[in-house]
């Protein structure tokens, strides 16, 4: 120990150095790109779910999906419920982007757009049904930081030159 250090230096700087290694590992693991690929994935899956069970062959809706639209799902707006308007038409509209969308986000193909195009829907089954607000945040904030930040290194987006983050 040299005569101008303090013993109550070194105890301070070791969780300092400590705190410095895991924050280093935390960033090796945690990268940028595999964060935007979570996210893609992470947004894809419900949507893709409940699109694949709208659909009984390519572009033939099951009588179910029409159903839930014309019958049960109601739009939560001022002075409402409101029944959807065109229920077959909203819902084939509905299946179509429930499949598409994830689609593209898997890939990485446009993914500002599908994911924008996600939160729109999720707007809607916000209006539809209020009280699974919860997960809609997580959609929401999901689909914003996707549109935000971009689709990552992982992404047909990227090779095609979408590569830097808007600001």
């Amino acid at each position: 120990m040299t005569a101008t250090t303090h013993p109550s230096t070194h105890a301070r700087a070791a969780p300092t150095r400590l705190i410095g290694k895991a924050r280093r590992l935390v960033q090796t693991i945690a990268q940028p790109w595999l964060a935007q690929f979570v996210l893609r994935i992470a947004l894809a899956v419900p949507f893709w779910k409940s699109g694949m069970l709208k659909w009984d062959g390519f572009l033939q809706l099951k009588d179910t999906a029409v159903y839930l639209f014309a019958d049960e799902f109601r739009l939560h707006l001022p002075g409402g419920p409101y029944p959807f308007p065109a229920p077959a038409t909203v819902a084939f509209l509905s299946g179509c982007g429930e499949v598409l969308l994830p689609v593209l986000l898997v890939l990485g193909l446009g993914t500002r757009f599908a994911a924008l195009g996600l939160l729109a829907m999720t707007g809607v089954i916000e209006l539809t049904i209020p009280e699974g607000w919860p997960i809609h945040l997580t959609w929401a904030a999901m689909a914003l930081a996707i549109a935000a930040w971009g689709p990552g290194r992982l992404s047909v987006d990227h090779w095609l030159g979408d590569r830097a983050p808007r600001s």
